[in-house]
């Protein structure tokens, strides 16, 4: 079946179908649905009313929620910091309070010492047999270490290694290597060094040593007789100080502190000192006592062998 196309030529009813189809492809309906929704989504109104006030109900919870967590993580951290900083305020408010009720106690117990000794030097000057026993125990306490001395001697110094400043580049500065602090053992070789060379009495950091002295280290802490000194030490050692040093010098020990310096950067010096003070050692803890009147007689001395 065909038609007459205006200009006389012939037209397909089929081909005229197809074309209608093809070029409508949407009911106009549809069509007028589709573009009222293209306007409303151009002005806002896309969503309905009920589904955008749940979606700003949602996302106005959700901030509430948010400042109330941060909230309450800001106040957590300023109250443990706060706390933190009232319980260090109370334990240095502690450690002074201590500290003073403990320098009134040594102060008390020299007080004490003092009129004890001078109560002792007063009975046993009144003897003959005390006089000498008060001498004894004035050499004695000198080699414990339990009175002041003044003189002559050499200054030891040890001190940690410098921080490495191109560990850090930016700061300049580095965690301290452990091999390059002064440890216990280092100040046992100064001293023994020192005591081999001939000195008459030593102390470090002003801490008097006497012959039953302990250098400790506890934890990062070098203790003496269980006091604390700290970084730099000042070993001071009372005695002639050329033969202190030549002897200290020439000391095994001194030679493998060198080489501990040199490889791991502590700081070791030395220097001769017209005059160091050194103070008075803690008392010993007394481990038996004899009576003046029953001092066992001294030993008789022995002939010489073929007189």
């Amino acid at each position: 079946m065909t038609t007459l196309q205006r200009g006389g030529g012939p037209r397909s009813l089929g081909a005229s179908l197809l074309d209608q189809v093809l070029a409508e492809t949407l009911d106009p309906a549809y069509a007028r649905a589709a573009r009222a929704r293209e306007a409303r989504a151009v002005a806002g109104e896309g969503t309905p009313p009920s589904r955008r006030r749940r979606g700003q109900v949602a996302v106005a919870l959700v901030m509430a929620v948010a400042g109330v967590l941060a909230a309450v993580t800001y106040d957590q951290a300023a109250a443990g910091a706060q706390g933190r900083e009232e319980v260090r305020a109370a334990l240095v408010e502690d450690i002074q309070r201590e500290s003073v009720t403990t320098d009134q106690l040594a102060a008390d117990l020299e007080a004490l010492r003092a009129e004890v000794t001078a109560a002792r030097d007063d009975a046993l000057a009144a003897t003959a047999v005390g006089q000498r026993a008060l001498d004894r125990l004035a050499d004695a306490e000198v080699a414990a270490g339990l009175v002041p001395v003044t003189g002559p001697g050499l200054l030891v110094t040890l001190a940690d290694a410098e921080p490495d400043a191109d560990a850090d580049p930016v700061g300049g500065t580095g965690e301290p290597d452990p091999r390059g602090q002064v440890r216990d053992g280092d100040l046992q070789l100064v001293v023994n060094a020192l005591w081999a060379a001939g000195a008459e009495a030593v102390s470090i950091n002003g801490q008097r040593l006497g012959p039953t002295s302990a250098i400790r280290f506890a934890g990062e802490a070098v203790l003496v007789d269980f006091r604390p000194v700290t970084n730099p030490y000042l070993v001071s050692a009372i005695g002639d100080p050329e033969t202190l040093r030549g002897r200290f010098l020439a000391s095994p020990e001194v030679g493998a502190l060198a080489v501990i310096s040199e490889s791991f950067g502590l700081r070791f010096e030395f220097a001769q000192e017209d005059e160091l003070s050194l103070p008075a050692g803690s008392l010993p803890e007394l481990r038996s006592a004899v009576p003046v009147s029953e001092e066992p007689p001294a030993p008789a001395s022995q002939p010489a062998p073929g007189g």
